[in-house]
């Protein structure tokens, strides 16, 4: 293991990284600092097009898959060996508040952002324990440890999830595993821009846009996330770091 803070403490070199969400934003940003970092690259998405001229850019495996699916998991992590999973497939709910949310829209927040993350971690866990050793990160949102920053689905969701994360590093700290989440805040990306936002959800929250950082950069999280998959961060486990430019300090 390299030292904090000596050269190569966070190197990924000879450690194969399976990352979901990978084409575009946040994901396609771990995804290029893990590669200059030496990570051999499994890079999941539903976007077919993005994901193949990421890979290509990185040399690195693609494969289409919806991780919300059995079967999209078994095809991500049909292999022998995983070192790093990084759950950061997501999606928003709109700022959708309870009582506007149907069946669908729950079922949909709840399979992407909760069960693909769990089952995926559920089949690399068995590995990774096998080896003595492995990481995972889950990418949160500052809405896992808040009630008003997103609509209801994806804050619960987000909420679940981190509690996914700490059960995991409680439960398997003491046979090599980390498990650690990041917290994006307000980050320049997609994601955010494609949705139209709920009406009352948009009056409701429109006051406290004042309070919100300047918006941050997908690498920003995205040089986090490296840090905690590297050995730098071997003492770092059940943590969620906010990557959020202060917000949460409000």
């Amino acid at each position: 293991m390299s030292g904090l803070g000596t050269p190569g403490a966070q190197s990924l070199d000879g450690r194969v990284a399976v990352i979901t969400g990978a084409a575009s934003g946040i994901g396609r940003s771990i995804a290029r600092r893990m590669a200059a970092s030496g990570a051999e690259l499994v890079l999941v998405d539903m976007d077919e097009a993005r994901l193949h001229a990421v890979a290509a850019e990185l040399g690195a495996e693609a494969i289409v898959a919806d991780v919300s699916s059995q079967a999209g998991i078994d095809r991500m992590l049909d292999r022998p060996r995983v070192d790093v999973l990084v759950n950061n497939a997501g999606v928003l709910d709109a700022l959708t508040p309870l009582a506007e949310v149907d069946d669908d829209l729950w079922s949909k927040v709840m399979r992407v952002n909760v069960d693909g993350p769990f089952k995926a971690m559920r089949a690399v866990l068995p590995g990774m324990v096998e080896r003595g050793g492995g990481v995972i990160l889950n990418t949160c949102s500052a809405a896992a440890l808040s009630g008003g920053r997103a609509g209801a689905a994806y804050t619960a969701s987000k909420h679940a999830l981190l509690g996914l994360t700490r059960s995991t590093a409680w439960y398997y700290g003491n046979q090599g595993i980390r498990c650690n989440a990041v917290a994006p805040g307000a980050i320049q990306t997609r994601m955010h821009t494609r949705t139209m936002p709920s009406t009352s959800g948009m009056e409701r929250t429109a006051p406290y846009f004042p309070t919100i950082p300047e918006h941050g950069k997908a690498m920003e999280v995205a040089e986090v996330a490296v840090f905690l998959c590297s050995d730098a961060a071997r003492y770092v486990n059940g943590a969620v770091l906010p990557v959020d430019g202060g917000w949460m300090a409000y």
